[in-house]
């Protein structure tokens, strides 16, 4: 197989509907034409463009349904993405779904949905020719389960082309979450029993370690951490985002695979105080890499979610990173630590591959007539 990359956290549609990026540009582009908007400081300089997708050769991106909770934003979040209720978040992440599915329907010479092992099947091939540029794969991934209105709900969001979902950003009806702790709740327990049921991937990012730990006692589907650091390596984490170690050694018994974040704040929390982000290097998150790859024993449960985009731009990012296109950077690193160009191969790509190869459905079954233009 060519040489691949798979990116398995980027929050696309957020910032479609909130600021009308438009990914089908170049990153430069969106860059000139945002310049003194009234885009907030605190999402920066965008990192991804599809010219830059193509020089990576980023295959697939999981991107992310996600919406804000007003009771945390401070009114960060526009206020057409961010939701007070459960049926207020349910309709905007219907809404972000659409826009997924009119995005690959009207420029599928750009993107396409990735929703069967026969679909991946045939973008993969299509992937393997490199002289010319191919659409990108989107799986879509709820990050947050309050867009989920009522369990039953569920067989619809898979049937429209949904295959991961978060229980978790910050706590909620579910479980606890980022600066929010706790268990389980008995709906988070009804969530998992239906999500398995349906064959949903079980994303662990953001959950609460206690949820967690409970999750990967119940939850029998596949489970992935799509952006999620090891709090270890991390100097002055003190916040229940990132990876224990005890976590870990359950993720990895469970066979999961992680994707680690290059994001300057999971690589060193004090990278401010201590300089700017030219003191942050890729080499952090190659140490990332090989911690988890040394305590799994092996290359396979590593990958990458880079969650550009996600609140965050290029000023937060390592130095050797001014957009997507320059994820291959990473690798020479990854080199020098002794790691083969098929472990290599495997960070990049295939173990998240593996994941998908393993739990889509063997055909496709999307069915877009649930919307009409006018609920959008």
């Amino acid at each position: 197989m060519t040489h691949l990359f798979l990116d398995a956290h980027q929050d696309l549609a957020y910032n479609m509907a909130a600021f009308g990026r438009d990914y089908t540009r170049s990153v430069a582009e969106t860059r000139r034409l945002e310049a003194g908007s009234a885009i907030p400081s605190y999402n920066g300089n965008t990192l991804l463009g599809w010219p830059e997708y193509q020089k990576a050769r980023v295959a697939i991106v999981f991107g992310t349904l996600f919406a804000g909770p007003a009771r945390l934003s401070a009114h960060i979040y526009p206020d057409s993405q961010e939701y007070t209720n459960p049926a207020e978040a349910n309709r905007i992440y219907w809404q972000q779904l659409r826009s997924y599915q009119r995005l690959c329907d009207t420029r599928a010479d750009k993107f396409r949905l990735i929703g069967s092992q026969s679909e991946l099947g045939k973008h993969l091939v299509e992937w393997e020719d490199e002289s010319q540029p191919h659409p990108v794969g989107l799986v879509p991934l709820m990050e947050g389960a309050d867009g989920i209105a009522d369990v039953r709900e569920l067989a619809e969001w898979f049937g429209q082309g949904l295959r991961i979902i978060g229980p978790a950003w910050a706590g909620n009806a579910y479980c606890g979450g980022t600066r929010e702790p706790g268990p389980l709740t008995a709906a988070g327990r009804t969530l998992l029993r239906e999500m398995g049921a349906n064959g949903f991937i079980l994303d662990l990012s953001h959950m609460d370690p206690e949820a967690a730990f409970q999750s990967l006692e119940i939850y029998e589907g596949p489970v992935i951490v799509s952006h999620a650091n090891a709090k270890s390596l991390v100097k002055g984490a003190m916040f229940n985002r990132l990876l224990e170690d005890d976590l870990l050694r359950a993720l990895l018994e469970r066979d999961a695979v992680i994707g680690v974040v290059p994001l300057n704040s999971f690589l060193n929390w004090n990278w401010k105080a201590e300089g700017s982000r030219q003191k942050v290097s890729l080499r952090m998150l190659a140490e990332q890499v090989d911690y988890i790859c040394q305590m799994a024993g092996d290359a396979r449960h590593v990958g990458i979610g880079s969650d550009f985009d996600g609140g965050y731009g290029v000023e937060s990012v390592p130095a050797e990173v001014d957009s997507i296109a320059d994820l291959p950077k990473l690798n020479p690193f990854l080199l020098e630590m002794g790691y083969s160009d098929e472990a290599v191969r495997g960070i990049d790509a295939g173990n998240f591959l593996r994941v998908l190869e393993s739990s889509l459905p063997a055909c496709p079954a999307r069915n877009h007539d649930r919307f009409s233009s006018q609920s959008l």
